[in-house]
């Protein structure tokens, strides 16, 4: 018999192949799908605990933790030590990944995280030696405030310990390959000192001024020196004052790092009580600066406001008796000395006559997937010499800095004890303990009081030209030889006006004994805030948060006439003649949906340009923190007939404002259309608030930034703070915090906290806030009778 053959059908074999493709897409689908279980379920672990019980050894006894609807957490504890150790394991909670890239920036150790790229920015604040400076302070804290800071350290090293045995520390540490070592007391000072840093610099401007007097005539470099408008308010007035009671490579602060605040007396409400409102602006981002949090113990402490994550306490905010708010006073507190070295000897620096020896600091920097890098600090008897971060003025030039920051000091003590204080006296009996930055306090208490006081440790210059420039550091006359006395800084205490402002303006009158600083902010936030508390009364909380969303831009009102007036002649075209004819309709909003507040400010942009393009450097613009401020000086001494060396340069002001009005309507129009009435000013102006990892590829910003930019109104001379990056237009800085309080019930405030409270991505509360950034929407925080998630915090048996 012959074998028998079988065929094979083609349907059979089609039939076959499809088979086995749908099994291996299935195969590959369940893959996908487990590993997404996998990676979800991964990423829920490490989601903020907020009801359950959680033991936790180190407690002593059981501590609640309510989770409101806002995602505020409120810690009850029966003592202090459980109060504060529960606020470690809570912040760190929420916000770990925040608060290890903040003590790894403030000490200079990302390159050990992130590699090459962070070096240069590492050796920056190694120089500066915040760290350094947070160990010396250390060393004088009392031993009360010391059990404060290990008491919040083990608190947060509870979670490390925890997260890290259940595998649910926040994915981003899983992306960056690394893990949080343990927390130490030093690192909650080390972020203390750096926010010091964010508010207290103005170095880079007397290196700025010492360029300008080597490369212009002085007349032409003493017309961009700051300068203060003349008849412009001050915070305090004459008769109020109470005395008796290569650059890319270092971080510089933001130069709108200010605020607002206000208080009101209870003569100007409708509650017959102060009304307290505080704005700080900061950086905005993911997650945000600020932590809010409710603290209260058996002891008597009941604090509600906000902290930065990784230190313990409240640092502004409220208990049931009194309010407070700062703003940043900005003095000179950083002082530039020009060094003479030792030819002979690289080490030994001259002062007096003599040579002394220099102080040399080994601070190795670990780089991940590199060596490690042997680096040295220098230390002359003035401080750390940072010549090789201040582009060209540190070229053939040693550059030591004297700042207050770096000397020992003690917040944390300061903040202790305005937690706990009941009324003025006591509150600014612990003012004297904080030093650095120097704040603008202003304070109301249920009984009626309300003040201001211009806190922190303010050096004594004789001639405030002095802190214009670098010093000769090998004259003894040039060192600091006092600070102003504390029962001497600008104080005022319940004015006849009725209220008390301040939003980084010229704080005291000619008068005033010392020196403060020469750069303030330009007054518009001010005169507008004033405007608005001078022309009413019966305020109530609504008006207080209406004021701070206000956006009136008063910087516009004072320069458009003029504009329009010295272009009246000028030959334009019809593009130019709509834009001025739009400019004169408007009033003064930064409104999201206008087009003037867009041609204004890249009016103003392409002034800026006009002037200063190619006629110095863009490394040293970069110092120059006074650009804006020097251009408005420049057209009010045109507008008052006076003459201006850079605005003549250029072809004087006609030329100048028509040269830049052209430019500015040229790009806008390349990036609008050509209907310059369908442009916004929020096509252009919007936030963002990003995520640090956000940067790396468009994987991880779909994921960490999981909200579209939101078109915003403000800028930044407006009450609503709203400064942006001029390239983008995406809006950066501003009020990182909104707090409006009134003494009538001590036991409520208002709050926005941009974007959120939480920083985990897939948390409730990580970016519900946006839109209430954007259109003013506060939140009620109750002290009496708080609701939510209860988590119990439970000492092991």
């Amino acid at each position: 018999m012959g074998k028998k053959v079988y065929e094979t059908s083609p349907k059979k074999n089609r039939f076959s192949k499809k088979k086995i493709l749908l099994s291996i897409f299935g195969f590959i689908v369940i893959l996908g799908l487990a590993a997404f279980l996998f990676v979800n379920g991964y990423i829920n672990k490490s989601l903020p605990i907020t009801e359950g019980t959680v033991e936790l050894s180190v407690l002593e006894n059981e501590v609640t933790v309510i989770t409101d609807e806002d995602g505020v957490p409120h810690i009850q504890a029966d003592n202090a030590r459980d109060l504060y150790i529960a606020q470690g394991y809570i912040q760190a909670d929420r916000r770990m990944f925040q608060m290890e890239l903040s003590r790894r920036q403030a000490s200079g150790m990302l390159s050990e995280v992130i590699g090459e790229d962070a070096v240069n920015q590492d050796k920056y604040f190694r120089t500066l030696g915040l760290r350094r400076a947070a160990e010396e302070s250390y060393e004088v804290y009392s031993e009360e405030s010391i059990e404060v800071l290990e008491d919040f350290a083990t608190g947060v090293n509870a979670y490390i310990e925890e997260a890290k045995a259940n595998n649910s520390l926040p994915i981003e540490f899983k992306l960056m390959g690394f893990e949080p070592e343990e927390w130490t007391p030093v690192d909650s000072l080390t972020i203390g000192k750096f926010m010091a840093f964010d508010l207290g610099g103005h170095w880079e401007q007397q290196a700025f001024n010492y360029y300008l007097l080597n490369e212009y005539d002085e007349e032409k470099a003493y017309e961009l020196f700051p300068a203060y408008p003349e008849n412009r308010p001050a915070i305090i007035k004459e008769e109020e004052l109470d005395i008796a009671a290569s650059f890319e490579d270092a971080i510089i602060p933001h130069p709108f790092n200010g605020s607002n605040n206000w208080v009101v007396s209870g003569d100007k409400t409708a509650s017959g009580m102060p009304l307290l409102a505080d704005d700080p602006h900061l950086g905005l981002a993911t997650p945000s600066i600020w932590l809010q949090m409710h603290l209260e113990s058996e002891d008597g402490l009941n604090v509600s406001g906000v902290i930065f994550a990784g230190v313990p306490g409240i640092i502004l905010g409220h208990n049931d008796q009194i309010a407070w708010g700062v703003t940043n006073t900005g003095p000179d507190v950083q002082q530039l000395y020009i060094e003479k070295r030792n030819p002979d000897n690289a080490n030994e620096f001259l002062y007096e006559d003599e040579w002394e020896e220099a102080a040399i600091i080994e601070e190795p920097i670990k780089v991940k997937d590199g060596e490690t890098i042997h680096y040295e600090v220098t230390e002359t008897r003035h401080g750390p010499v940072i010549s090789e971060f201040a582009e060209d003025t540190g070229k053939e030039t040693v550059l030591s800095l004297r700042w207050t920051a770096l000397d020992a000091s003690t917040e944390l003590e300061a903040i202790m004890e305005m937690n706990r204080a009941a009324d003025w006296e006591e509150f600014e009996e612990g003012l004297e303990k904080f030093l650095v930055p120097a704040q603008n306090f202003v304070f109301a208490s249920q009984d009626g009081t309300i003040a201001y006081k211009a806190n922190g440790k303010i050096p004594i210059y004789e001639d405030g030209k002095d802190a214009l420039l670098p010093l000769n550091g090998w004259e003894a006359e040039n060192d600091w030889q006092d600070f102003i006395p504390f029962d001497e800084l600008p104080a005022v205490v319940n004015p006849e006006k009725g209220f008390i402002a301040t939003a980084n303006n010229k704080i005291a009158p000619d008068s005033y004994s010392y020196h403060i600083s020469n750069v303030w902010a330009q007054p518009y936030r001010y005169e507008r805030i004033e405007e608005v508390l001078e022309s009413g009364d019966n305020f109530t909380v609504e008006d207080m948060q209406n004021l701070q969303m206000d956006q009136t831009d008063l910087r516009a009102r004072e320069f458009v006439p003029f504009f329009q007036e010295t272009l009246n002649d000028a030959e334009l075209t019809e593009q130019e003649q709509e834009a001025l004819k739009l400019l004169a309709d408007w009033n003064f909003t930064a409104d999201k949906d206008k087009p003037q507040p867009l041609i204004f400010e890249h009016w103003m942009q392409e002034i800026q340009n006009e002037i200063y393009e190619g006629k110095i450097p863009d490394t040293m613009r970069s110092l120059f923190s006074t650009e804006s401020q020097s251009i408005d000086n420049m057209l009010r001494l045109a507008r008052d007939g006076e003459q201006s060396i850079w605005l003549g340069e250029n072809g004087g002001v006609e030329n100048v404002l028509h040269g830049s009005l052209q430019a500015a309507l040229e790009k806008l129009a390349e990036d609008y259309g050509e209907d310059m009435a369908a442009w916004t000013w929020g096509d252009y102006h919007q936030v963002e608030f990003n995520h640090p990892l956000s940067g790396v590829s468009p994987f991880l910003a779909f994921f960490f930034n999981n909200e579209d930019a939101i078109p915003v109104g403000g800028s930044s001379v407006t009450p609503m703070a709203a400064s942006y990056n001029s390239k983008t237009g995406v809006v950066d800085h501003g009020a990182s915090w909104r707090f409006v309080i009134d003494a009538g019930d001590m036991n409520a405030g208002y709050h926005i906290v941009g974007p959120g409270q939480d920083g985990h991505f897939r948390s409730e509360w990580y970016h519900d806030q946006m839109s209430d950034w954007v259109d003013g929407n506060y939140h009620e925080t109750r002290m009496d009778n708080a609701e939510g998630l209860e988590l119990k915090l439970m000492p092991q048996k």
